[in-house]
C-alpha cells in the first residue's frame, strides 16, 4: 500500500512547532492526490490547513498507532522520523519514568537528574545472562551484551559512551565498569575490580569541574580498558586520556569552578597534614574564585576529600605520594595569587608573598623565578639578549607555568594508576569504557570545541559505517537483496579537518611562525578553503569562520587558536622547574632532550613516527597531537566491536523529569541517533518473525488460511492478499520486512477487524437486550390486559342477587371452614397429647431403668470395691502373718540359745553360792567356838572376882589393886559385850543371808525347771531347722551343680556354634573372624544379645519349636509337682511355727527383748520365706506360660518366629525377676544360657535330621572387618548410583546398611571402628557430592539417605525424646555404648549443605523455563499480547516453536523433581521444604522481569500469569502438597498480575489498590503502573496524575524500597525427626550392592 494512501479520515500527523518544536493533529478529511491543503484537527481543537504542493506533496509525517507508542525500541515504530522518535522519549521519560531506550543498537540514556533504584546489585544479577533485548533497555543490558560477545567471540569489546557536558555520561561509564566489576570477580586477594572502581573518585577529582551545563562535567576524554583472563575475570585495567581542559586552571567562566581537587583542598585547610601547605578559603585563591561560586549545592567538598584520599589508599598510592601531589596543588593556587606589576613601559615585575610559599613548596630558586616570569631570553646569531616582558604577557608566562605543571601532575596521577591497577597476569581480551565529550555548540566556541567536534566527526564516521555493516549483515542473514542504502558520509568534514592544508594543517604551519597571529591564520583559511562547500566565513565577523559539521553549523572564534594549540612554556623557567630540589617536581621536566616539555593527555604510542624537529622551535602542536592520539584510538575502536551509549540531557535547569523538546532534538540529531532512524527507514525498518505476525495478525486470516502446521506459509498467504504492492515487504528466512507505514497499515487493517467485530459483538448484544426488555414489557402488557378484561367483565355479569349469594355463600364457607379446622385442631390436640403421654412416659422409664442401673452398678461397685478391699487386706494380713511367722521364729531361735546361755550362767551362780554358804557355815562355827572361849573367860573372870573379894579383907593394900583390877576387868567385860553384841548381829545377819540364799535358791531351781521345759519344747521345734536347712543346701548344691553344667554347656555350646558358624560361612571369612566369633575364655558367659542372635541364627523349623515345646512343658509339669510338694511341706511347717509362736506369745519381757536384739544375725528364715514366694509366683508364670504357648502353636510359622522368641525372653525375665534382685548378672545370664543351649541343641538335631529350611532372625546388624572398611564405602557410597538400584530397593537402603554397621560397632564397644566409620561415611559422601554437584538424582538420592541416617542415628539413640513412637523392638535395638550427637550434628550441617547444593541445582533446570512459560508463552489463546520487537531481537529468534518453554514445561520439571525426590524416599517435609522454594524462585523470577520489561506489563499478560499461577495450583493439589504453603510465595506476583487487570483511572482504584497490594512496596507498584502498556487502542494507558494518586497513599508504609525480589534468598530449612517404621532384622542386602564380606548378625 502507497504511503500516500494512508492520509485517512481519523489518522493523525505531526506537524512542525515553534515551541514543542512537533505537534500532533487529526486529519479531518481523506487526502487525494492533487489536493492543495490537508485538513487538520489540532489537539486544542482549532482547525489548521496545512498547505501542501499539489505536483510534488510534502505531506507532514504520519503519528504512530498509540500501542507503538513507548516501546522499547524505537527501530520497532511502524514511521521511523524525527516527531516519532522524539514524542517515544517523552512517553518513556515522563510517562513512564524510563530513562533507557533502545534505537538500533544504540541506547538512548536520559539523565534523570535524580538518584533511582535500578542500579542495585539485584538489578546486575538480573541481567546477567540474559540475551540484550530480552529486559528492558539498561546500561547493564549493554554492558552484558559486550561481556557475553567477548566471551562468545573471543573478540575484544568498546563501550562509547558520548554525550554533552551534564548528560550523564561519567556515571553511565562508572555504571558500566560497575557491572563488570559484580559480574566477573576476579577470585584474587588484589580486588582489582575495587581498584578499577575506586579510581573514578580520583580521575573525577583530578579532571572534573563544574560547568553552567553539569555539576560534574568531565573536561577531559577517558578510555579505560578493561583486561580480562581466559576464565573473563577482571585482572587489570589502563587508563587513556585525552585533551585536557588546561585552560580551566587559570581560567572559569561566570557561574563555574576549577577541578574539583583544588575546592577538596581548600576544605581541608584546617587539619594538621595541611597546615604546611598555608592554604586559604577556596575563595581568596585566584585561580578558585574567577567563577564566582565555590560550592556546589548538595556537594560536601570536606567529605568527597575524604573519599578521595581514600581511594588513593585504596590503589596503594602511600601517604608520601599523596603529601606531594597536596604540595604541588597548593603551589599552583600560590602562584594563581602571585601578583605581577608595571615597573616601566614594556616591564614587569612580580611582588607577593605567595611567590616564596610557591617556592618554598617547590623548592625552586625564587630570584630565577621572578627575573624569568617577567623576562625572556632572545637567542641571536652573535649574542644573547635578554629583554623584559609587558604584564601581559609575564601574566601568560605565569599561567602557562601553572597550567603545565597540572597537566605533567595530571599525568603523573594516571600513570600512577595505571601502575596500580596492573596485576601480573597475560591480558586475554578486553574491553574498553570509552567517556568522552559529545558535539559541543556553545555562543562563543574555541580550539578546545574544535577539537571534541573534530573528535565527533571521526566518531559518527565510525559509527556510520558500523551501522551500515550490522544492516547490510542483517539483509545477508535473512537472504534479502541488498540495496545500496544511500547514508551521510562525513569524510568532507574530516578531510577539511584534517587533510593536507587542512585547518589543522594551516594552524601547525602559522604556529611555526614567531609572529604568527590568529588573524593572520584565518586570512589563511578564507583564502585557501573558501571555495570548500562546508567551510564559511560569517557575514558579520571577520574573527570567526563556520564549519559545516554532520551534526549542525558552528561558528568557531578564532581568537587564542594560536596560543592553545603551542602551548609554549619558556625554557628559562622549564630549566628552573628542572633545576628544583623537589624531586616529585623536577621529574615531571627530566625528559628526553627530543622530548617536548608540552602536555598531553596520556603518553601514547603516535600513529605514525614524528618527524624530529630541526630545532627547539618546531616543537609538536596540541592539535598534532591530538590528532595522532585520536588515529590510535580509532585504530583501537576499528579493532573491536563497539557498543554505543548516547546520553541526553533533558533540560538545562537540572530538573528531574522534565522533558524539553527543543534541547532533546538538538542532542538526538548531534548523536547520530536519527541518523541511524534515517538509515533504518530508507529500508525496511519493521521486521516481524513469522511466530509474532501470525500471532498478532492471525485476526485478519480467513478460516481456510488459518494453519497451524506450517505457519510461515500461512503468513506469506495472508500478507500476499493484504498488502497488493509486493515491493513494500519482504520474507526473509526467519523475519517479514517491511517498509515504513506497513505496519501502521496493518495495524489499522486489525484495528478495523476489531472495531467491526466489535460492532457486530454490540449490535447482537443491544438486539438481545432489546428483545429481551421488549418481551417482558409485552408479557406485561398481557397480564395488564388479563386484569383489566376481567375486571370488566366481572362487573359486566356482576348483579345484586349475585352479590347476596356470593356474600352469604363467603359466610356458609366461614363458619363451616372454622368448623372443620375446630375438629381438625381437636383431633391433633388429643393426638399430641397421648403422644406426649406415652413419650413422657417413655422418657421417664427410661430414665429410671437408668437410675436403676446405676443404682445397681453402685451396689456391684460397692460390693466389689468391698472384695477387693477384704481380698488386698486378706493378702496382706497374709504376708505380715508370714513376716511375723519368720520374724517370731527368728526370736524363738535367739531365746532359746539366749536361755540356754543364762541357764548356764545361773548353774555358775548357784555354784559360787554354794560355795559361799559353806564359808558363811565355816565362819558360824569358828564364831560359836569363840563365843563359847569367850565364857569360859567370863567364867573364870567371876570366880576370880570372887577370889579377890574375899582376900581384900586380909590386905587392905591389895583394896587399892582390887579396884583396880576391878576397873580393868569391868572395862574388859565391856568389851566383851561389845564383841558379843556384834557376833549377834553378824549371826542374824548371817541367818538372813542364809535364808535368803535359801529363797534364791529355791527361786532359780524354779526357773531352772521352767527354762528346761522351753528348752524341752523349743528342742522339739528345732528339729525342723536342721531339715529346712538341708533343703537350703540341697538348693544352693543344685545351683553350683548347675553352675558346673552351664559352664560345660557353654563350652558344648561354643564349639557348636564355631561348627555352624563355619558351616554357615566357610570359605567366606578367615579364621580370624571366625575364632573372634568364639572367644577362647571359657570363663566367659555369652551375653543375653549374644544368646538371643544365636538362637534367632539357628533355630530352624516351626516343627522341631514345637516338639520342643512340648518337652519343655513336660518338663515344667514335672517340676512343678515337685514343687507343689515343696510347697505343701513347707505349708506344714509353717503352720507347725505358728502354733509354736501362739503357745509361746507369753514370753517375758526381758527374753522378747534379747531376742529382738539378735534378731538381725539370723538370715535363714527369710531366704527360706523368699524362695517359699518365688516357688509360687514361678508356679503361676509357668502355668501362664503354658497356656501362651498353646495359643501361639496355633499362629503361622512366619509370625511364630518373632512372638516365640519375645515370649521366650518374656518367659526369661518374669522368672528370674526377684532372683536378680539378689542375684548378680552372671546368675542370670547361666539362666537363659540353659534354655538357649537347648535350643541351640534342638535347631542341631534339627539340621542333622534334614528338615526343612525356616527362615533366619535376625538382629539388625551388619558385621564387616576393619580391612573392608574402605570396600564397604566405596560401594555403597563412592560408587553407587541411584538410577537402576533404587528402583529395586526400599528407599534409603544405603543408610540402613551404615547404620547396621554402625550398631555392630556399637555393639562391639569398638571405639576406633565406630569413629573410623563415621568419619569415612562423611567424608565419603562429601567427596560424592563435590564430584556430582550437578547431578540432580544424586544430590536427592544422598539427601535422602543423609537424611534417614541422621533419623537413624536419632531413633536409636535411647534418648527419650527419639524413642516415644519406637516399637518394643526397636527400644531394645538402640546403641548402647556411644554417644553420636556430635556426629549428629556434624551429619546435619552436611544435610543442610546438600539440601542447599539440591536446590542450586533445581533452580539452575528451572531458571530458563521460568520467563518464556510464566510470561512469554500464551497459555490462554486468542489473548495475544505480542508486539515489535525492534532491532534487538533481531539476533535470535527467542519465539521458535521447538525451544520454547510453556507452562507445562515448568510443570513438568516440577513433576520431575517432585518424582525423583519420592522415588528416592525423601521425607515429605523436606519436600515440601524443596517445593516451597522452586515457587518463591518461579514468583521471584517471573516478578523481577515484570519489573524490567516494560512489554510484559499489559492487561492480557496479567491474565495469563493469574491462569499460570492457577495450573501451579493444580499441580499442588494434585501431588497434595498445599500444606507446604509454596502458593503463599507466589502472593506478589498474583497481586501484581491481579494490578495488571484492575482499573486504573479513580481514586476508588487507586484506593484499592494500596489495601489489595500488600505483599508489593511502593516502589514495585509505581513502577508497574508506569511500566503499563496498552496492547490494542481500546485499552488506555495510566495517566501520570494516578501514579501521583497512588503514590501519595502509599508514602506512609513501611518495608522494603528494593525494586528487585532477592532470588538467592533461601528459606531457612529445617529437618523434623521422622522416625521410620522399618525393621532393621528385615532389611536383606542385595547382591547388586557387592556387599558380600558384610555378615547379617
Amino acid at each position: 500500500m502507497a504511503l500516500l494512501e494512508l492520509y485517512t479520515e481519523y489518522n493523525r500527523v505531526w506537524i512542525p512547532d515553534a515551541e514543542h518544536v512537533w505537534k500532533s493533529a487529526e486529519i479531518m478529511r481523506d487526502f487525494h492526490f492533487g489536493d492543495n491543503v490537508l485538513e487538520l484537527l489540532l489537539e486544542d481543537g482549532t482547525e489548521h490547513y496545512y498547505p501542501v504542493d499539489p505536483s510534488k506533496p510534502q505531506l507532514p509525517p504520519l503519528r504512530n498507532p498509540d500501542i507503538l507508542v513507548g516501546e522499547n525500541d524505537l527501530t520497532a515504530l511502524s514511521y521511523l522520523h524525527e516527531p516519532a522518535v522524539l514524542h517515544n522519549l517523552r512517553v518513556r521519560f515522563v510517562e513512564s519514568r524510563i530513562i533507557y531506550t533502545y534505537c538500533g543498537i544504540i541506547l538512548v540514556a536520559v539523565n534523570p537528574y535524580k538518584q533511582l533504584p535500578i542500579y542495585g546489585d539485584a538489578i546486575i544479577h538480573a541481567y546477567s545472562g540474559q540475551n540484550m533485548g530480552d529486559m528492558d533497555p539498561h546500561i547493564f543490558a549493554v554492558a552484558e551484551e559486550a561481556y557475553k560477545q567477548m566471551a562468545r567471540n573471543h573478540k575484544n569489546q568498546s563501550i562509547i559512551v558520548s554525550g554533552e557536558s551534564g548528560a550523564g555520561k561519567t556515571v553511565s561509564a562508572r555504571y558500566a565498569m560497575r557491572y563488570f566489576a559484580v559480574v566477573s570477580k576476579s577470585g584474587s586477594k588484589t580486588r582489582v575490580e575495587d581498584k578499577v572502581l575506586a579510581s573514578n573518585p580520583v580521575t573525577e577529582a583530578i579532571g572534573n569541574a563544574k560547568t553552567t551545563r553539569n555539576d560534574n562535567s568531565s573536561r577531559f576524554g577517558k578510555y579505560t580498558e578493561i583486561s580480562f583472563d581466559r576464565k573473563y575475570r577482571i585482572i587489570g585495567a589502563n587508563m587513556r586520556t585525552y585533551l585536557l581542559e588546561k585552560s580551566r586552571v587559570v581560567f572559569q567562566a561566570d557561574n563555574e569552578r576549577n577541578y574539583h581537587i583544588f575546592y577538596q583542598m581548600c576544605s581541608c585547610a584546617h587539619l594538621p597534614e595541611f597546615k604546611n601547605l598555608r592554604l586559604l578559603s577556596a575563595d581568596k585563591f585566584r585561580y578558585t574564585c574567577m567563577g564566582g561560586d565555590i560550592t556546589i549545592e548538595g556537594i560536601d567538598d570536606k567529605k568527597d576529600m575524604d573519599e578521595t584520599r581514600q581511594t588513593f589508599s585504596l590503589l596503594g598510592l602511600k601517604e608520601d605520594f599523596q603529601s606531594d601531589v597536596f604540595k604541588v596543588l597548593a603551589a599552583i593556587l600560590h602562584l594563581g595569587n602571585v601578583e605581577i606589576r608595571n615597573s616601566g613601559d614594556d616591564k614587569s615585575s612580580p611582588s607577593d608573598p605567595h611567590l616564596a610559599v610557591f617556592c618554598e613548596l617547590l623548592g625552586v630558586n625564587a630570584e630565577g623565578l621572578v627575573r624569568w616570569l617577567c623576562h625572556r631570553r632572545i637567542v641571536l646569531v652573535a649574542e644573547t639578549v635578554v629583554k623584559p616582558m609587558p604584564k601581559k604577557r609575564a601574566v601568560n608566562a605565569r599561567d602557562a607555568l601553572a597550567k603545565q605543571i597540572y597537566a605533567h601532575l595530571f599525568d603523573c596521577i594516571i600513570n600512577r594508576i595505571n601502575t596500580a591497577l596492573k596485576v601480573p597476569g597475560k591480558q586475554h581480551a578486553f574491553i574498553g569504557v570509552l567517556d568522552i565529550y559529545g558535539f559541543e555548540t556553545f555562543d562563543i566556541n574555541s580550539f578546545e570545541q574544535f577539537c571534541i567536534n573534530y573528535a565527533n566527526e571521526k566518531l559518527q564516521q565510525q559509527f556510520n559505517l558500523h551501522v551500515f555493516k550490522l544492516e547490510q549483515e542483517e539483509y545477508m542473514k535473512e537472504d534479502i537483496p541488498w540495496t545500496l542504502i544511500d547514508f551521510y558520509d562525513n569524510q568532507p568534514v574530516i578531510d577539511l579537518i584534517e587533510a593536507k592544508m587542512g585547518i589543522l594543517d594551516l594552524l601547525d604551519e602559522e604556529c611555526l611562525f614567531p609572529q604568527g597571529t590568529d588573524q593572520s591564520w584565518l586570512q589563511k583559511l578564507y583564502n585557501y578553503l573558501d571555495a570548500n562547500p562546508l567551510f564559511e566565513k560569517p557575514r558579520l565577523s571577520n574573527e570567526a569562520f563556520v564549519i559545516q559539521h554532520f551534526a549542525d553549523k558552528v561558528e568557531y572564534q578564532c581568537k587564542g587558536f594560536l596560543e592553545k594549540n603551542r602551548d609554549a612554556l619558556y625554557e628559562e623557567l622549564v630549566d628552573i622547574m628542572r633545576a628544583s630540589k623537589f624531586p616529585f617536581l623536577a621529574s615531571f621536566f627530566q625528559e628526553e632532550e627530543q622530548s617536548t616539555v608540552t602536555s598531553k593527555g596520556v603518553k601514547v604510542r603516535p600513529a605514525r613516527p614524528g618527524v624530529k624537529p630541526a630545532n627547539k622551535q618546531l616543537r609538536t602542536s596540541v592539535g598534532d597531537k591530538f590528532r595522532s592520539s585520536l588515529s590510535l584510538l580509532m585504530e583501537t575502536l576499528n579493532a573491536t566491536t563497539p557498543h554505543y551509549v548516547r546520553c541526553i540531557k533533558p533540560n538545562d535547569e537540572k530538573l528531574p523529569f522534565e522533558y524539553d523538546s527543543s534541547r532533546v532534538v538538538q542532542q538526538l540529531r548531534a548523536c547520530g541517533v536519527l541518523e541511524t532512524i534515517r538509515i533504518s527507514a530508507q529500508s525496511y525498518p519493521s521486521r516481524w518473525t513469522y511466530i509474532e505476525f501470525y500471532s498478532r495478525y492471525s485476526i485478519l486470516m480467513l478460516y481456510q488460511e488459518a494453519d497451524l502446521n506450517d505457519k510461515k506459509q500461512t503468513c506469506k498467504i495472508v500478507l500476499q492478499r493484504l498488502i497488493q504492492d509486493p515491493n513494500q515487504y519482504k520474507f526473509g528466512r526467519t523475519k517479514i520486512f517491511f517498509r515504513a507505514g506497513q505496519v501502521a497499515y496493518l495495524e489499522k487493517l486489525r484495528l478495523d477487524r476489531l472495531r467491526g467485530a466489535c460492532i457486530i459483538i454490540q449490535k447482537h448484544v443491544r438486539g438481545w437486550s432489546q428483545r429481551r426488555k421488549y418481551l417482558r414489557m409485552r408479557e406485561a402488557a398481557i397480564i395488564l390486559q388479563q386484569y383489566i378484561r376481567g375486571k370488566r367483565t366481572v362487573r359486566k355479569t356482576v348483579t345484586a342477587a349475585t352479590l347476596k349469594q356470593a356474600w352469604a355463600a363467603v359466610v356458609i364457607q366461614r363458619h363451616f371452614r372454622g368448623y372443620r379446622m375446630r375438629q381438625i385442631y381437636q383431633v391433633v390436640r388429643l393426638a399430641s397429647i397421648t403422644i406426649q403421654a406415652f413419650t413422657r412416659g417413655w422418657i421417664a422409664r427410661k430414665r429410671y431403668k437408668k437410675m436403676m442401673e446405676e443404682q445397681k452398678a453402685l451396689v456391684l461397685q460397692k460390693y466389689a470395691r468391698a472384695w477387693l478391699a477384704r481380698r488386698r487386706f486378706q493378702t496382706m494380713r497374709r504376708l505380715v502373718l508370714n513376716v511375723q511367722l519368720s520374724y517370731r521364729v527368728q526370736k524363738l531361735r535367739k531365746k532359746i540359745e539366749e536361755q540356754n546361755k543364762e541357764n548356764r550362767g545361773l548353774v555358775e551362780r548357784l555354784t559360787s553360792l554354794a560355795n559361799t554358804h559353806s564359808q558363811t557355815v565355816d565362819r558360824l562355827q569358828g564364831v560359836e567356838a569363840q563365843l563359847e572361849k569367850s565364857t569360859n573367860q567370863k567364867a573364870s573372870l567371876e570366880a576370880r572376882e570372887k577370889k579377890v573379894k574375899e582376900d581384900a579383907t586380909l590386905v587392905v593394900d591389895e583394896s587399892i589393886l582390887g579396884r583396880i583390877a576391878e576397873n580393868n576387868i569391868e572395862i574388859q567385860r565391856q568389851d566383851h559385850e561389845k564383841e558379843v553384841e556384834t557376833l549377834k548381829g553378824e549371826i542374824k545377819r548371817l541367818k538372813e543371808e542364809r535364808v535368803s540364799l535359801h529363797r534364791k535358791i529355791e527361786e532359780g531351781g524354779q526357773v531352772n525347771s521352767d527354762l528346761q521345759e522351753q528348752v524341752i519344747q523349743l528342742t522339739k521345734h528345732v528339729k525342723v531347722i536342721p531339715e529346712l536347712r538341708r533343703d537350703l543346701n540341697n538348693l544352693q548344691n543344685q545351683r553350683n551343680n548347675m553352675d558346673r553344667k552351664m559352664k560345660q554347656q557353654s563350652e558344648q555350646a561354643r564349639a557348636k556354634m564355631t561348627e555352624i558358624t563355619r558351616q554357615l560361612l566357610g570359605g567366606v571369612v578367615e579364621e580370624e573372624v571366625l575364632l573372634g566369633l568364639t572367644p577362647d575364655d571359657s570363663e566367659k558367659i555369652y551375653e543375653v544379645e549374644d544368646l538371643l542372635a544365636a538362637f534367632e541364627g539357628l533355630q530352624k523349623a516351626t516343627r522341631i519349636l514345637e516338639s520342643h515345646q512340648r518337652e519343655q512343658k513336660e518338663t515344667y509339669e514335672t517340676q512343678l509337682e515337685g514343687l507343689k510338694l515343696k510347697v505343701d511341706h513347707l505349708q506344714n511347717e509353717n503352720s507347725k511355727l505358728q502354733n509354736l509362736f501362739q503357745e509361746k506369745s507369753n514370753v517375758n519381757e526381758n527374753i522378747r527383748q534379747e531376742v529382738s536384739r539378735l534378731s538381725s544375725e539370723n538370715s535363714v528364715i527369710p531366704e527360706l520365706k523368699l524362695q517359699v514366694s518365688e516357688v509360687q509366683r514361678q508356679k503361676r508364670e509357668l502355668e501362664a506360660h503354658v497356656e501362651e504357648q498353646k495359643r501361639e502353636l496355633a499362629e503361622k510359622a512366619e509370625d511364630y518366629i518373632s512372638s516365640a522368641r519375645r515370649k521366650k525372653v518374656t518367659t526369661f525375665a518374669f522368672s528370674f525377676q526377684d532372683f536378680e534382685e539378689q542375684l548378680d548378672q552372671r546368675d542370670r545370664l547361666i539362666k537363659r544360657l540353659q534354655n538357649q543351649i537347648k535350643s541351640l541343641e534342638t535347631s542341631q538335631k534339627a539340621k542333622q535330621t534334614s528338615s526343612p529350611a525356616i527362615p533366619k532372625d535376625y538382629l539388625g546388624m551388619l558385621e564387616y572387618k576393619r580391612e573392608d572398611e574402605p570396600r564397604l564405602i566405596q560401594n555403597i557410597i563412592l560408587d553407587l548410583r541411584p538410577k537402576g538400584v533404587v528402583v529395586n530397593m526400599i528407599p534409603g537402603l544405603p543408610a540402613y546398611i551404615l547404620f547396621m554397621c554402625v550398631r555392630h560397632a556399637d555393639y562391639l564397644n569398638d571405639e576406633v571402628k565406630l569413629k573410623s566409620l563415621m568419619n569415612a561415611i562423611i567424608s565419603a559422601v562429601k567427596k560424592v557430592i563435590m564430584s556430582h554437584h550437578k547431578d540432580f538424582d544424586l544430590l536427592s538420592f544422598w539427601l535422602s539417605n543423609t537424611y534417614q541416617l541422621l533419623n537413624c542415628l536419632k531413633q536409636y539413640s535411647g534418648e527419650e525424646e527419639f524413642m516415644k513412637q519406637n516399637t518394643p523392638r526397636q527400644k531394645k535395638n538402640c546403641l548402647q555404648n556411644f554417644d553420636l550427637s556430635e556426629h549428629r550434628q556434624i551429619l546435619s550441617d552436611l544435610a543442610i549443605h546438600i539440601y542447599h547444593q539440591f536446590i542450586t541445582v533445581m533452580e539452575k533446570s528451572l531458571t530458563p523455563a521460568i520467563v518464556p512459560g510464566m510470561l512469554e508463552h500464551e497459555s490462554l489463546q486468542g489473548i495475544s499480547s505480542m508486539k515489535p520487537t525492534g532491532f534487538r531481537k533481531r539476533s535470535n529468534s527467542i519465539y521458535e516453536d521447538s525451544d520454547t518453554h510453556t507452562i507445562s514445561s515448568i510443570i513438568q520439571q516440577l513433576s520431575v523433581f517432585h518424582f525423583t525426590m519420592t522415588q528416592h524416599g525423601m521425607e515429605q517435609g523436606l519436600i515440601k521444604q524443596a517445593v516451597k522454594q522452586m515457587f518463591f524462585l518461579v514468583g521471584a523470577t517471573t516478578l523481577n522481569n515484570i519489573m524490567l520489561r516494560k512489554d510484559m506489563c499489559s492487561c492480557r499478560k496479567g491474565m495469563q500469569i493469574r491462569c499460570n499461577i492457577s495450573y501451579l495450583e493444580e499441580w499442588l493439589k494434585e501431588k497434595d502438597l498445599q500444606s507446604s504453603n509454596a502458593i503463599d510465595t507466589l502472593r506478589p506476583l498474583s497481586q501484581a498480575a491481579w494490578l495488571l487487570q484492575v482499573n486504573k483511572s479513580t481514586d476508588e482504584d487507586a484506593k484499592e489498590i494500596t489495601e489489595k497490594c500488600t505483599e508489593l512496596n511502593s516502589v514495585q507498584i509505581v513502577k508497574i503502573l508506569n511500566s503499563y502498556t496498552p496492547i490494542d487502542d481500546f485499552e488506555k494507558r495510566v495517566t501520570s496524575s494516578f501514579v501521583r494518586k497512588v503514590q501519595s497513599l502509599l508514602q506512609d508504609r513501611e518495608g522494603s524500597t528494593q525494586l528487585m525480589l532477592d532470588t538467592d534468598y533461601r528459606f531457612q530449612v529445617t529437618f523434623p525427626f521422622s522416625p521410620s517404621s522399618q525393621a532393621l532384622e528385615l532389611i536383606q542386602v542385595p547382591n547388586s550392592l557387592h556387599l558380600g564380606f558384610l555378615t547379617r548378625i
